[in-house]
């Protein structure tokens, strides 16, 4: 889930931009300093959005910098468990899928990409046994987030699932009430 969290922090501005405008200085730093900034807290940091307040400068002796207290919001992505994404497959391997979210990507399991048995290709693709369902690099999806790690956190780790019903393939999901109303024919 995406969320605006309001963050107050001591922001340390090199002597290299004081020539900028302090406002615009701090940004340069506030983004430097959090822009894909990862915690189990926060989640991970997308955007800096907006710097509200900038205090009083103070240079600490020997270091020549100028440290303000700013205020600021941060837009950040933080994965819950049983949520569900939308996202595009990224790459295909033997043993599952890799989902693109945008801020982060997920791993779909080649148990849990499709209620079939499925095979793996050499062209990449993943195809269902009797559905004749297919996945490839590229399609849209929709899955469930059923697994959060956190324990690299330079490298998060989230696992997926597309086998419950109103999940899956985009294509697959369009399908599926066009199926409901020739079986009830």
């Amino acid at each position: 889930m995406f969320y605006k969290v309001h963050v107050k922090d001591h922001i340390r501005v090199p002597p290299t931009l004081f020539d900028k405008d302090v406002k615009e200085a701090v940004m340069a730093r506030i983004k430097s300093k959090y822009d894909g900034f990862i915690s189990k807290e926060l989640g991970i940091v997308v955007d800096v959005s907006t710097v509200s307040t900038v205090g009083e400068g103070a240079v600490i002796l020997g270091d020549g910098a100028a440290y303000y207290e700013a205020e600021f919001d941060l837009l950040t992505f933080k994965p819950e468990l049983q949520e569900v994404v939308y996202g595009r497959v990224k790459d295909i391997a033997d043993f599952g899928a890799f989902m693109s979210m945008g801020a982060i990507d997920g791993m779909i399991h080649i148990s849990q990409t499709m209620d079939d048995f499925v095979s793996f290709s050499k062209e990449k693709v993943l195809l269902g046994k009797e559905s004749k369902h297919t996945l490839k690099v590229g399609d849209k999806c929709k899955a469930r987030i059923i697994a959060i790690s956190f324990k690299d956190i330079a490298n998060p780790k989230l696992g997926l699932t597309m086998r419950q019903q109103g999940l899956g393939k985009l294509d697959w999901l369009a399908e599926a009430p066009k199926k409901g109303k020739k079986e009830k024919e």
